[in-house]
């Protein structure tokens, strides 16, 4: 019994003793702020762990990787790894030039090491302390938004100036080590996702709404290749994002990466395996055409009409339920938001097939006539511009029964009272497009739309006529009565 004892070595540590965060290795110096993000990651086990270098007081010189033994290597690394843990002032640009500087080339060859191959052969508590080295750099508070600060009421987005980190020099190097890192085929995702786990994909996700594009397109990189790589985490960042959004539509309509969110994907989405999930469909009723609201859309309408039209180009009966959501959300006074709806409804109507496109084409081109009666002559020339599209024509051609009906008195009323030529013109040359496609029934809807404008003229000069009458048979009164005011009680 005591042998067996013996032979079992180390008792398994419990769970209150993995989970104890060791005291940190890091003293920093009086001109260096040292932040503390990294807390609560993963310990190593001892069967992994790599002796841990003394700590550093102070940003250190130290050799290059070339110039030491590969047995020492491992060593070095960490030292290294403790270089850039040390975080500094970075709106003071002479303050701890030197320091700085070492940080920067140290993280240069950190970057070198892992892009050359070499993290092969760095041990696992190695690949642990360097995600614990990220986090330290990239997770922080951002600063408040230039809205946030003043008070007043928001600017529009796009006019705004994008605020630029100042640590920037260092971040990217961070960034990119991290995203060398995800890439490597030496990198073993059974291992790495021990620290690539699911808090520290909601803190990249957080870093999405910084107002640097340089960071939010590193960000953007990153993710996607975690979720190329880590099948695991698939669904979890699906899910967070779709949060971010539905926070975005419903509470703030401020958010800086909603465009990298959604190239991210758009990318996703072009790799759905069909048939499609019901998950996808209700991603697409819930999130994508909701976000067709808010008002900052132009910022990221480029992306999110890219999603749309993947999902009808994926599933062709999907159509019907885009346009009427497309519908559902059209700008009435916005005419820079109406034109970007017509442009992606062109896109979503090349993909339609002319069954989906029956179920929806009565209300679809009700809102077309008063888009081409707009007063605002782009978005009128736009909405013309969809008879330029051979496929949306030859939708039209076979639907011509139902369609002219709706769309002539538009027309009509373009050729009479329009203020701008271009669009007159262009109206004339639809009109005669319908014409020589089928002559018996544009001559029925002109004789149609002749007799309501007749009975239109006719109701008008009646609703007159009673006027006068009522107004001659007061002053008749008036008369009568000697001037006297009456009062009429029931």
């Amino acid at each position: 019994m005591f042998k067996k004892i013996m032979k079992g070595g180390h008792r398994k540590p419990s769970k209150s003793e993995a989970n104890e965060q060791p005291p940190s290795t890091y003293s920093p110096g009086s001109n260096v702020v040292v932040s503390h993000a990294s807390r609560g990651a993963l310990v190593p086990s001892p069967a992994t762990a790599a002796p841990q270098p003394p700590p550093m007081t102070s940003v250190e010189p130290l050799p290059l990787f070339r110039d030491v033994p590969v047995s020492e290597r491992q060593a070095l690394f960490l030292r290294k790894l403790q270089n850039c843990c040390f975080l500094f002032d970075f709106t003071d640009t002479i303050k701890n030039a030197r320091e700085k500087e070492i940080k920067r080339q140290t993280l240069l060859e950190l970057v070198d090491f892992i892009q050359s191959g070499s993290s092969k052969i760095i041990s696992e508590s190695c690949q642990e302390e360097m995600i614990k080295m990220v986090s330290l750099n990239i997770f922080r508070c951002l600063p408040p938004g230039s809205h946030e600060n003043t008070g007043q009421e928001p600017a529009d987005p796009e006019e705004e100036e994008p605020y630029l980190e100042p640590s920037w020099p260092h971040l990217q190097l961070v960034y990119e080590l991290l995203l060398r890192y995800v890439v490597s085929t030496d990198t073993d995702t059974k291992v790495a996702k021990r620290y690539i786990h699911h808090s520290f994909v909601l803190k990249l996700l957080d870093l999405f709404d910084s107002e640097d594009p340089r960071e939010r397109e590193y960000l953007k990189t990153i993710l996607h290749r975690i979720y190329g790589k880590f099948m695991v985490h698939r669904p979890f960042i699906r899910k967070a994002i779709n949060n971010i959004f539905y926070r975005f539509i419903y509470e703030t309509e401020r958010h800086s990466g909603i465009g990298e969110l959604l190239e991210i994907l758009g990318s996703i989405i072009n790799g759905f395996a069909l048939p499609m999930k019901e998950e996808h469909k209700l991603f697409l009723i819930r999130v994508l055409i909701p976000l067709h609201k808010p008002k900052p859309i132009a910022i990221y309408h480029q992306q999110l009409s890219y999603c749309i039209v993947q999902f009808v180009e994926k599933d062709y009966k999907l159509a019907d339920t885009v346009i009427r959501g497309l519908l559902k959300y059209w700008p009435v006074t916005n005419c820079t938001k109406e034109n970007l709806f017509l442009g992606e409804l062109e896109e979503v109507l090349e993909a339609t097939q002319p069954v989906e496109f029956q179920r929806c084409m009565v209300p679809l081109f009700q809102q077309i006539g008063r888009s081409l009666n707009s007063s605002h002559f782009q978005v009128a020339e736009r909405a013309l511009f969809l008879w330029n599209n051979e496929h949306i024509v030859g939708l039209i051609a076979q639907n011509r029964s139902v369609i002219l009906p709706i769309i002539y008195p538009a027309l009509e009323k373009n050729i009479q009272s329009h203020w701008n030529q271009a669009v007159h013109g262009l109206t004339t040359n639809i009109k005669k497009m319908f014409m020589e496609m089928d002559h018996e029934l544009f001559e029925e809807c002109q004789r149609q739309y002749e007799e309501k404008q007749a009975k239109s003229k006719e109701v008008e000069e009646h609703r007159l006529l009673s006027w006068k009458r009522l107004a001659e048979a007061a002053a008749e009164r008036d008369g009568v009565g000697g001037g006297e005011d009456h009062m009429i009680t029931s």
